[in-house]
């Protein structure tokens, strides 16, 4: 939705930057001209940073869903969405917005990103438009009186009472309550003629997202990295092309993607081969992760039981998989404790999100002195295992041998968090045992000798 006039100072500056003399020519400008050229966000943006003039279906918006890979730009289209309905520029802001709200994942994103990043709200402005930040209230106040509160995905609740004109909310893909926290803004929307969103994330496969997607009040635009690589760096580029191209994780973190269901795994199988040990070098630090079934009959799922270790070179190894299915807690304690000790473990690692405290205590019921560290899932499976897929893609994890059933699991490991439609115990406990390791990892003891 760009002005005419603002199209045809885009076509000389471009016209202009082909022959070379866009500089000489810039230079050539009265300052204050040169001011005005620079601060219309409607002549440098790209047209995915602008929003469409209307939905798919030619309807009026009500959310604009911005949809990019890392440092595509969609912080700064989201940031310019929102100096424009604060200050009344139009056509971006033509209803001037008095009460926004800015969401994100904690108040200390919404701060730190949309608010004092070098994209933010507080960069874009001139000095004379520039808003306050009342860090105490929580809150940007602009000196024409808007006012944008800030809100944190955390506390859905913070939500309820207040209410604007216009939002916009990042990265929504990695809130922890999406769903409670989106349904709390839609009744806060309730001010001015016609209240919209911005919406700036890189996608990852949520139902609410989906949701948002396919209301007919949408309108979607879509970024690439690539797209931005104007202002990136070329080396940082040719890097993520050359470790993720062509994966899924690539796809969704660079390209934009989706990456559903039907879009394969996040673990490619020559990422485990091209890794693959016959035998574990020596270890600064050793695990064993399991994940606990809620129940134990035959047909529930498996207690994930791995042993992983942090070798002297920097990687992490798969030893071994010790997985049971179906079994009474005492069996897969004991199991879990056996392993601790044969392999000389430093700690057990054990999710306790089912159990709580009873599975401490069954692992001390059979051994009081086991070392255990306990960790609780807040976010989904698929949003655990993306960082842990990455160190795979890196080469920075080894399977020692041939681990089967874990690797099955592992490809089949879908956007819903499933393998073929059952909880991924082995992935599960993988997961927790390579972030000890290697992404939440306490200092390492001296380097043994398996």
């Amino acid at each position: 939705m760009r002005s005419a006039c603002a199209a045809r100072l885009r076509t000389v500056l471009s016209a202009s930057a082909a022959t070379g003399r866009l500089r000489a020519e810039l230079a050539s400008l009265d300052p204050e001209i040169l001011d005005f050229i620079l601060s219309d966000w409607q002549v440098w943006a790209r047209d995915d940073q602008l929003p469409p003039q209307a939905t798919a279906s030619g309807g009026d918006w009500r959310v604009w869903l911005i949809l990019g890979g890392r440092g595509a730009g969609k912080t700064r289209a989201g940031a310019e969405w929102v100096r424009a309905k604060a200050l009344g520029i139009p056509p971006l802001g033509s209803e001037r917005a008095t009460r926004i709200a800015l969401v994100g994942e904690t108040l200390a994103d919404v701060r730190r990103v949309m608010i004092e990043g070098v994209s933010g709200l507080l960069a874009i402005h001139a000095a004379d438009e520039r808003p306050e930040l009342e860090v105490s209230k929580s809150q940007l106040v602009w000196p024409n009186g808007t006012i944008a509160q800030m809100f944190s995905a955390e506390d859905p609740d913070s939500l309820r009472g207040p209410q604007f004109d216009a939002a916009w909310c990042d990265e929504l893909a990695k809130w922890r309550r999406p769903e409670e926290t989106w349904d709390m803004l839609q009744f806060g929307l309730r001010l001015g003629a016609s209240p919209s969103i911005a919406v700036t994330t890189t996608p990852r496969p949520l139902p609410l997202l989906k949701s948002i997607m396919s209301d007919p009040a949408t309108a979607i635009t879509r970024a690439t990295t690539s797209a931005n690589a104007a202002h990136l760096a070329p080396a940082f580029i040719a890097e993520m092309e050359r470790r993720y191209s062509g994966t899924a994780l690539g796809r969704q973190e660079l390209l934009g993607e989706i990456v559903d269901e039907q879009s394969g795994s996040l673990w490619r199988r020559d990422w485990i081969e091209s890794q693959r040990v016959p035998e574990c070098p020596e270890l600064r630090s050793i695990v064993v992760a399991v994940d606990p079934p809620v129940t134990a009959t035959a047909n529930s799922d498996a207690c994930g039981i791995i042993i992983a270790g942090l070798g002297a070179d920097g990687r992490a190894y798969i030893a071994e998989d010790r997985t049971l299915q179906g079994r009474e807690p005492q069996v897969w304690a004991r199991a879990a404790v056996s392993a601790y000790h044969e392999f000389m473990a430093d700690r057990v690692v054990a999710e306790t999100n089912q159990g709580g405290d009873l599975v401490v205590a069954i692992l001390r019921q059979i051994d009081e002195a086991v070392a255990v560290r306990t960790v609780r899932a807040t976010r989904g499976k698929w949003l655990r295992a993306e960082p842990v897929a990455a160190l795979y893609a890196e080469g920075r994890v080894a399977h020692v041998g041939v681990h089967a059933a874990l690797e099955e699991q592992m490809l089949a490991f879908g956007a819903d968090g499933l393998a073929r439609g059952r909880s991924p115990d082995r992935v599960d406990a993988l997961v927790w045992a390579i972030t000890d390791l290697m992404i939440d990892r306490p200092a390492a003891p001296a380097i043994r000798q398996l």
